[in-house]
């Protein structure tokens, strides 16, 4: 039996109700629906969870607690004992940053002529784009348009998106998904050889390209050897812990630390891009996260430590259909094609209480709702509380081995737990999944720190407040290709008459004067869960209906 007793007679009641939900989908929410379901139900707009900046540049602006926690604290370096007059390394582009965004900025670079050293936290592609299953938005299609497209992504971020930046967005990702085939990725294509797409929640059109469900997987297969074949020079294991300057405020290298000898190393360079992703694992409002094991916020620390402007930091993007059973899968997605492919959300009785395709904010804020003031939750042995995704809904619709054919993965995933999600639905619940704020940049990715570049996740201004399925894929190697090409073209001809840390000391000064200690060093490099635990998804909805 793949489900515990005690969730087996919801089960039962989801396949009773299955039928009579086939073409009776929930309609959509209205403008003021929507609105008021977001403010009284989505974690953006929990007042605890936010602090206003005390320090640096981007004082006053509010961000989640325990990104405030590292940007108003001290440096990890030992300053004294740092000599920056000879560096280690010396290149004409520095790329941190060893996921979708970086190996795109660094195979850009290259390809324009400029000499690149990748330096990454992990090993080259270790990052979230790996775990990507649903795909790239793109318009590809002859009903489609990039100005379509640019409609559905600014409505989606609620208007507060970047509008040039979202324009060069839309604008360059037909090409990208042409760059990525000339590459070797093999998208899913259909009978005629034309590519398959399907609508992710918060679009209009059929413009995601996938290949499976394995996505990010398969490009940065074919990605990273690329960044092999060209010989491209890469530091593994060696993540950022500083930003350096010259004397004029200008990037001018970064000090990395090896995480195999805990020496720094210093790298000089013409430009730096940043492509550092984003805050997962600090677990902001203590939520499960999707992220990789690395996704610390190090780059906001290090770039607002050397005054880059932040934007929309506190809105954070919470994937609503995250795995909460089996618990050893916590924090695993559940890709939003499968929405698209006819997976209805329904609640323990079976019933719809969305439309499977709202935006994810809208549709995690109603799984919220349900789990919590309404009491329409199920209930795990392990104190999680979710909806139902009615994975089978897929077959019905589709025909029978649609949805082996179309996620593979998944299929494997949960068969490994007795779990036949073409037979049963998945139980799911929201997990914190995107920084939807970052570092502001203009349509090149650079900041307004000059030689300093952002592409991906860690760039702010894209995704406005909240950002679509299927346009982060498209982020990253549109601003990843943008910020290579630029920084290729543009970096610092001359070697810096003086490289510098004392942005770092200006900080750690400003810390002593305004009386604030948090105790602990910055950036965090890597998550420590010993003394710690993610709310489960009990004590979050408890701590709503409290509030309420």
């Amino acid at each position: 039996m793949s489900y515990p007793s005690g969730m087996r007679a919801s089960v039962e009641k989801v396949e009773q109700t299955r039928k009579a939900r086939l073409n009776n989908e929930f309609p959509r929410l209205s403008v003021d629906d929507k609105a008021a379901l977001l403010r009284n139900h989505h974690p953006d707009f929990r007042e605890g969870d936010k602090l206003n900046l005390r320090c640096g540049v981007n004082k006053g602006e509010r961000v989640p607690k325990v990104l405030a926690e590292l940007i108003e604290s001290p440096s990890r370096l030992n300053l004294a004992s740092l000599d920056l007059t000879k560096p280690d390394y010396k290149t004409d582009v520095l790329v941190i940053g060893g996921g979708g965004g970086g190996v795109t900025a660094a195979l850009t670079a290259h390809e324009h002529g400029a000499k690149v050293i990748l330096a990454t936290k992990l090993r080259l592609g270790d990052s979230n784009t790996i775990m990507a299953e649903g795909g790239i938005a793109a318009a590809t299609l002859a009903e489609d348009s990039p100005a379509i497209h640019y409609i559905d992504t600014m409505a989606g971020g609620r208007f507060k998106n970047i509008p040039d930046v979202v324009e060069a967005l839309v604008n360059d990702a037909p090409f990208i998904v042409d760059w990525l085939t000339k590459l070797g990725v093999v998208f899913d294509r259909k009978a005629d050889a034309n590519y398959f797409t399907h609508m992710p929640a918060g679009h209009s059109r059929k413009r995601s390209h996938s290949i499976k469900d394995l996505t990010g997987l398969e490009i940065m297969r074919v990605l990273c050897d690329e960044v092999r074949n060209k010989g491209i020079e890469v530091l593994e294991f060696s993540p950022a812990v500083e930003l350096i300057l010259d004397g004029d405020g200008r990037c001018a290298g970064a000090v990395l630390e090896d995480l195999d000898t805990g020496r720094n190393i210093v790298v000089e360079a013409g430009a730096v891009v940043m492509a550092t992703g984003g805050i997962g694992r600090l677990h902001p409002n203590g939520f499960p996260t999707s992220n990789h094991y690395g996704a610390t916020a190090d780059g906001i620390v290090m770039a607002s430590r050397a005054s880059a402007k932040l934007l929309y930091m506190e809105y954070i993007q919470y994937h609503p259909t995250g795995v909460a059973w089996p618990e050893q899968m916590l924090g695993l997605l559940l890709s939003e094609a499968l929405r698209a492919q006819g997976a209805y959300v329904v609640n323990c009785d079976g019933e719809q209480f969305v439309n499977r395709l709202e935006t994810r904010d809208a549709l995690a804020a109603a799984i919220l709702r349900e789990c919590g003031p309404r009491g329409k939750g199920v209930e795990t042995p392990t104190g999680m509380v979710g909806a139902w995704l009615d994975t089978p809904m897929i077959d019905l619709i589709g025909g029978e081995g649609t949805f082996l054919r179309r996620f593979a993965g998944i299929d494997h995933r949960f068969k490994k737990y007795g779990i036949n999600p073409a037979k049963e639905p998945l139980l799911v619940y929201p997990t914190q999944h995107y920084q939807n704020g970052g570092v502001a940049i203009n349509v090149h990715g650079e900041t307004n720190i000059p030689y300093l570049y952002m592409a991906g996740e860690v760039a702010g201004g894209v995704h406005g407040h909240n950002r679509l399925g299927a346009n982060s894929l498209v982020d990253i190697f549109v601003f990843g290709r943008r910020s290579g090409r630029h920084s290729a073209e543009n970096y610092r001809r001359k070697p810096a008459e003086k490289l510098s840390l004392d942005h770092v000391s200006a900080h750690q000064e400003e810390l002593k004067a305004l009386g604030i200690s948090s105790g602990i060093t910055s950036p965090m490099i890597l998550p420590d869960y010993r003394f710690e635990k993610a709310l489960t998804s009990t004590q979050y909805v408890n701590e709503i209906v409290e509030a309420e």
